[in-house]
């Protein structure tokens, strides 16, 4: 993990799926729902999470752009800039 944004998202992650960080930033790739179960309960509390937390609206549909630690992380980071644009 090198960015701020990068161990923050982890972090939180890595709570709401119950993994420990580390191990999540190695998978950071793989599929949330297919590789991690992530069930889309969860789906929907790590986009409040990331809603409250960095101030952002993340319409649903956006919910299938979230499909890994890595695109949920760049997706983040993509809506932060636009906010600062």
């Amino acid at each position: 993990m090198t960015t701020e944004l990068e161990k923050d998202i982890t972090h939180m992650l890595a709570e709401v799926v119950e993994m420990d960080e580390a191990d999540l930033w190695e998978k950071r790739q793989m599929r949330f729902v297919d590789e991690l179960g992530v069930d889309s309960m969860l789906a929907l509390e790590i986009l409040a999470l990331l809603e409250k937390k960095y101030r952002i609206q993340i319409p649903e549909e956006n919910l299938l752009d979230l499909v890994s630690l890595q695109s949920t992380i760049d997706f983040v980071d993509q809506k932060l800039k636009q906010r600062v644009a």
